[in-house]
């Protein structure tokens, strides 16, 4: 098969490889799309990828082609998205049932070969069914969108409150919606590119706040009469907006940072003494994954993109480059503000 490996930092290229084939208990996808994660660009642009040669690529759907001996809850020709963590199932974690905190997990696309490929073998259990309303397309968003419902559950969300959302970008986007779907009173979008906060209304956002526009924090807080967010999510991992996250929940709050941060960050004694004053809960969220594997998360995205009532829009997706070109694909992100969505690549051209 035709897969793009990762020779070395920044050498990538579209190569022959074997076509793996799926032993007891294991089944064979062909992989339609593949998500860039920005998890995935300083493996190739810099030196992040944990060893070499490697084919990365863990955001995908596509249709099962075969099952090895055993395989019962999937078929060829069922469409499916992939599932990447792969638990031990025998630590401390996995026995309660919090496989994201895994200690030795492996990992499709990133520890073991992944779906920059035409074709990818995993357990039957990193795979989920998706149905014909949904495209192949919302089948490779199915791993950010459960990102983005994990991190929202992290906090024991309830409908019937007020919820800010920091950060634009897919996983906050479907944030808001999972936020909305559950039946929150207000939600309100916070980014500083306006076509993302129009978006987020599209999308059905009860608002959107500019936060490079002078006054924007009154602006939030009338949202709320004052009193700030009952739910705040974090999703940008910026340094900005982690802080701004502590100035906009209220008294009682819950916080998440779902965002992952790439720089060091220190809080000021007055920022971080809202904490304190406020008594807000502070969490993070790691992954997606809950008891029974791979979690409900997953099942509950194949439910809601089924019904419509998870959108994807047009502006999700920046490009879609084949197979034979994804060096080409990489290349864009070297250029800062280039790539605004994401990169999906075609493995079926």
């Amino acid at each position: 098969m035709k897969a793009g490996v990762l020779y070395a930092p920044q050498d990538i290229r579209y190569a022959e490889v074997e076509t793996p084939a799926p032993k007891k208990g294991e089944v064979l996808v062909k992989v339609k799309y593949t998500g860039i994660c920005g998890s995935d660009i300083p493996r190739v642009n810099a030196d992040a990828a944990h060893y070499y040669p490697i084919i990365l690529g863990h955001e995908f759907s596509g249709t099962v082609a075969a099952v090895g001996e055993g395989v019962t809850s999937v078929a060829p020709g069922d469409r499916v998205a992939g599932i990447p963590l792969v638990p031990c199932m025998k630590c401390e974690d996995c026995q309660k049932g919090n496989y994201s905190l895994c200690k030795h997990y492996d990992f499709i696309g990133s520890h073991s070969s992944g779906s920059y490929a035409e074709y990818v073998c995993m357990p039957e259990h990193n795979v989920v069914k998706f149905s014909d309303e949904v495209s192949f397309v919302q089948g490779a968003f199915f791993e950010p969108a459960t990102v983005a419902l994990h991190g929202l559950e992290r906090t024991g969300y309830k409908g019937g409150k007020t919820v800010a959302i920091l950060g634009g970008g897919t996983v906050g986007m479907m944030t808001m919606q999972w936020a909305k779907i559950f039946g929150a009173k207000e939600v309100v979008v916070f980014d500083i590119v306006d076509e993302r906060l129009e978006l987020g209304k599209r999308l059905g956002a009860t608002g959107g706040v500019n936060t490079l526009k002078e006054g924007f924090m009154e602006e939030a807080l009338a949202y709320t009469g004052g009193r700030g967010f009952d739910y705040v999510y974090e999703t940008a991992g910026n340094t900005i907006t982690m802080k701004m996250a502590f100035a906009l929940a209220a008294n009682r709050a819950d916080v998440c940072f779902i965002g992952t941060p790439t720089r060091e960050l220190s809080f000021t004694v007055a920022e971080w003494e809202n904490l304190n004053r406020k008594e807000f809960n502070l969490t993070g969220s790691w992954m997606s994954y809950s008891a029974p594997f791979p979690g409900h998360e997953w099942e509950l995205v194949a439910h809601y993109f089924g019904t419509g009532d998870l959108k994807m829009d047009d502006s999700f997706v920046f490009k879609t480059v084949p197979l034979s070109k994804i060096n080409e694909a990489f290349e864009l992100f070297k250029t800062p503000g280039t790539v605004k969505g994401k990169i999906l690549i075609d493995s079926e051209c």
